[in-house]
């Protein structure tokens, strides 16, 4: 007999399989990006970056989070059996 759970249960489950993966993956890629090089060196379409360090950084830990989301959402939906 299979353990009954509520669905907002299930959807929290699903949402923070989703997030958390995601979160350390920005994390480690912040740090080995961001160690490497510095967000004031950077040129975008042949343009000087020209905000703080600080707006690069949380730019790019953005990029990654939305990234790793992405790559955890695809992974959430193959592993959902069909009803």
């Amino acid at each position: 007999m299979e353990h009954q759970t509520h669905p907002s249960i299930q959807t929290t489950r699903l949402v923070m399989a989703i997030l958390w993966p995601a979160f350390l993956m920005a994390c480690i890629s912040c740090g080995v990006l961001f160690s490497l090089i510095d967000p004031l060196d950077l040129v975008i379409f042949g343009e000087k970056f020209s905000m703080s360090s600080q707006a690069g950084y949380t730019i790019g830990f953005v990029l990654f989070w939305f990234l790793g989301c992405v790559a955890s959402t695809i992974t959430v939906v193959l592993l959902i059996k069909p009803r």
